[in-house]
């Protein structure tokens, strides 16, 4: 039989009551067996009657000190044996000590694979199971990075190109003004870049402040800077907002509105259209749909991720950073909501955004 944590305590648990209960007998039977030996020990006595001051009267005078000293005698003897059974009954969760300090950032694929289904057995799953997100979340910092390297790295590659090209040869006036347009638009992407990562950082330190505000107030705001935006790339615009209370911050929601409008209008298709919709009540709290490509249902998800898009080149994005999404996550996360999306009935996106309701 295993000896699980629960069976060690039980077994330590009754066998404390069980002594707990019988003390009171046990030191009264051996306090009378000492006294016994004391009257028997007067019985072979040389005085028939000893009176005060006898040489036996003093003899069983030196009991009082011997029957302390075995009473005290006896309860560290018992101290100690229950000390030792709580340590016997813990020593099990003390086992995992061990393999637990292995666990780390420098040892990520640890594991300790527990066998059985005991309590021990259940708290190294969880444990194992904790480790497994914390490799993911280390897994998706290191992911980050190399991407975000990748994605500075083309631009400036593109540039020190264009720099060297400049630099090789006399230019003229049009190949001037053609390799400025060029630096103008790689440096562009730089700074939307940038500007990308400092916002989703923003965005995951959480919220400084709550305060109740109109959301589709901020949604109007967003479409009327977006007009014109939108008619350069001949997508039409349509607004349906009723009043809504959130609470939160308002450069955030702002920002979270605007991407989700960028992303519509720049993997939109000429004449396309976008909806953006607050609702007054009820979930989602806004909605922005757009026509464009067609966007396949297992791809959905992993548009949320930073820099992935449904185009593998990473040139070809259509001016993005490939953060739209994911700032939009992050910045719902921190609003204590929920945004998911789905592929339109006309291609395109369809993101939902599910904020709570101001208390």
């Amino acid at each position: 039989m295993t000896w699980t944590p629960r069976r060690r305590v039980l077994l330590v648990g009754v066998v404390a009551l069980l002594v707990g209960y019988n003390l009171p007998v046990l030191l009264r039977w051996l306090i009378e067996g000492v006294f016994e030996t004391a009257r028997n020990f007067r019985a072979v006595c040389d005085l028939p009657v000893p009176g005060p001051g006898s040489g036996c009267d003093q003899v069983i005078s030196h009991f009082t000190p011997f029957v302390t000293v075995l009473l005290l005698f006896f309860v560290v003897v018992l101290v100690l044996l229950l000390a030792w059974a709580a340590g016997w009954a813990v020593r099990p969760v003390r086992n995992l000590v061990a393999p637990i300090s292995h666990l780390g950032p420098q040892n990520l694929g640890y594991r300790l694979r527990p066998r059985g289904r005991d309590e021990l057995a259940e708290l190294s799953r969880a444990i194992d199971e904790m480790m497994d997100r914390i490799a993911a979340g280390y897994e998706g910092q290191r992911r980050f990075a190399a991407n975000a390297s990748h994605e500075l790295r083309t631009p400036l590659a593109v540039q020190r190109t264009l720099i060297e090209v400049g630099m090789s040869q006399p230019l003229t006036d049009d190949q001037t003004q053609l390799l400025t347009a060029q630096l103008l638009q790689t440096n562009e992407r730089n700074e939307r870049l940038i500007e990308g990562l400092l916002a989703l950082s923003e965005s995951d330190q959480g919220l400084v402040s709550r305060t109740p505000l109109r959301l589709d107030e901020i949604a109007g705001a967003v479409l009327g800077a977006y007009q014109e935006r939108a008619r350069e790339a001949e997508v039409t615009i349509t607004g349906r907002l009723e009043p809504r209370v959130v609470v939160g911050e308002r450069v955030l929601l702002e920002r979270l509105v605007t991407n989700l409008v960028e992303n519509a209008i720049k993997y939109n298709c000429p004449g396309g259209t976008i909806e953006v919709v607050v609702a007054a009540a009820g979930d989602p709290a806004l909605t922005v749909a757009n026509t464009g490509q067609p966007v396949p249902a297992e791809a959905v998800a992993g548009l949320f991720e930073p820099f992935r898009r449904l185009a593998p080149d990473r040139l070809a994005h259509a001016g993005g950073a490939g953060l739209g999404l994911t700032i939009a996550r992050s910045i719902t996360q921190a609003h204590d909501g929920i945004i998911s999306a789905r592929p339109g009935n006309n291609g395109g996106l369809r993101v939902e955004v599910r904020l709570p309701d101001p208390l």
